[in-house]
């Protein structure tokens, strides 16, 4: 069988994927029957309450004389308000990812030293083993840079002499050897496919150790290495902002689950970044670039409300875009009222607007995030409130700083690994029974019949 016919969907596979879908389906009524809440929330998104975490707490509502009031969201990291953290570093003039990781790590902000301790642990593990460049990420380009990053993450276990150890002491290694790396895989990642997929001229440019996180993406990224402050300093506070959120996101969840089985960290950390790769969860923001991308196709005037509106409710009737009814970057599981991290994003959105010459789209981006939730509201039968979230501002934040599609995602999983990082050793410390939810059977019991006879 060739390479064509062995990806080739044939009429027989057809046939018994129409197979898998008849007898996959199940009546929705039963969902409501046995009270299953499908997602794991309920019919407010209410999470059902699956364990206990001291990482970060997400805050949507508060109770006002016994009642349970909506609020405009709020998130904190080991208790610590996210958007102090943000206007800590900013006043202080400088980078705050390094600073978080060691938070959600280690439990507490750092002192000067501490800061400094986590700076040059990162800056040590900053490199990957000797010719991993050349053998796993230039000799097997993927398109798909999430794809890419898990299949290193999973090869790097055979370069680990320790890789089953799952001891604290060596299970902290290998989570800020992966945070330290991420970058960098990534980067070298959409190089190597840049250069073999598209043609382009290859480019590895090697971390800088003196370099925060944020400097050093752009620093490997761009060809002549150059970026602005302000170009750092806003990717730097993306990062912030993505580094945790909750133990009960899909990804974050899919840590402490495969965790639980007591699986090794590379193994961990590769299901967390398939989990991440879903459009549901870290693709959004390149959906919500498409999109405004669309719209601005569709729409002459970007000041026009009555225009803007019409699109938006074409979208939710499923005639705009890719069909799918859906307004990307309004409306998250938890929030109702606001998302902070949309409301951190926009203030400093609007100044690299300026330094880029786009206002006229960071204008109809400002109109889009206040009429979405009118439109939605006239339109849809909703059971809370409707705000845009992360990543709203998010893609676009990346299309200015003029980084590639194929690394919106990678950049949120460059975040993100310091929660998943945080959950995998919160999970070993807790250590107790394998996570294992219940699933009802609703088929019918059926007698076995002799293949002769069916």
């Amino acid at each position: 069988m060739s390479n064509a016919d062995l990806f080739r969907i044939t009429p027989e596979l057809k046939e018994l994927s129409r197979l898998c879908e008849i007898h996959g389906k199940i009546d929705k009524d039963l969902y409501t029957k046995y009270d299953v809440k499908r997602g794991l929330r309920d019919i407010n998104g209410k999470g059902v309450l699956a364990g206990l975490t001291e990482i970060s707490e997400i805050c949507s509502s508060k109770t006002v004389n016994g009642t349970t009031v909506p609020c405009d969201g709020k998130l904190y990291y080991r208790g610590v308000d996210v958007e102090e953290i943000v206007k800590g570093f900013i006043h202080d003039d400088r980078f705050g990812f390094e600073e978080v990781v060691y938070l959600l790590m280690f439990g507490h902000l750092p002192n000067r030293e501490q800061f400094e301790q986590i700076n040059r642990l990162l800056a040590n593990y900053r490199n990957l083993p000797h010719y991993f460049t050349r053998d796993v990420i230039l000799k097997a380009p993927s398109s798909d840079m999430m794809n890419a990053l898990a299949r290193c993450v999973l090869t790097l276990y055979s370069y680990d002499p320790h890789a089953d150890d799952t001891s604290l002491p060596n299970v902290l290694r290998q989570c800020l050897e992966l945070i330290a790396i991420f970058p960098v895989i990534s980067v070298y990642s959409y190089q190597a496919y840049n250069h073999y997929r598209r043609g382009q001229s290859l480019i590895i440019h090697s971390p800088q150790p003196q370099l925060s996180t944020a400097e050093n993406i752009l620093y490997m990224l761009r060809p002549d290495s150059r970026y602005t402050k302000l170009e750092a300093k806003l990717l730097d506070m993306s990062l912030v902002l993505h580094a945790e959120h909750g133990g009960g996101n899909n990804s974050s969840f899919t840590t402490h689950v495969v965790t639980s089985s007591g699986t090794d960290t590379y193994s961990a950390i590769a299901a967390a970044l398939g989990s991440l790769k879903g459009p549901k969860h870290g693709g959004a923001n390149i959906k919500v670039v498409r999109m405004f991308e669309d719209m601005e196709k569709n729409i002459s005037d970007f000041n026009d409300e009555d225009s803007v509106r019409d699109y938006l409710t074409r979208l939710l009737h499923g005639e705009a875009f890719d069909k799918t009814g859906l307004i990307y970057g309004m409306g998250h599981a938890v929030y109702s009222i606001s998302d902070p991290r949309a409301r951190v994003f926009k203030g400093f959105v609007e100044k690299l607007s300026e330094e880029k010459g786009r206002m006229d789209e960071f204008r109809l981006y400002s109109m889009v995030e206040r009429l979405a939730p009118e439109v939605i509201a006239k339109e849809r039968r909703i059971y809370k409130g409707v705000s845009a979230n992360v990543d709203f501002y998010s893609g676009f934040v990346y299309s200015m700083l003029d980084l590639p599609a194929k690394l919106f995602t990678p950049i949120f999983a460059i975040a993100r690994i310091a929660g998943w990082s945080a959950h995998r050793m919160e999970e070993l410390v807790n250590s107790g029974k394998i996570i294992r939810p219940a699933y009802k059977n609703v088929h019918d019991r059926i007698k076995y019949t002799d293949i002769a006879n069916r």
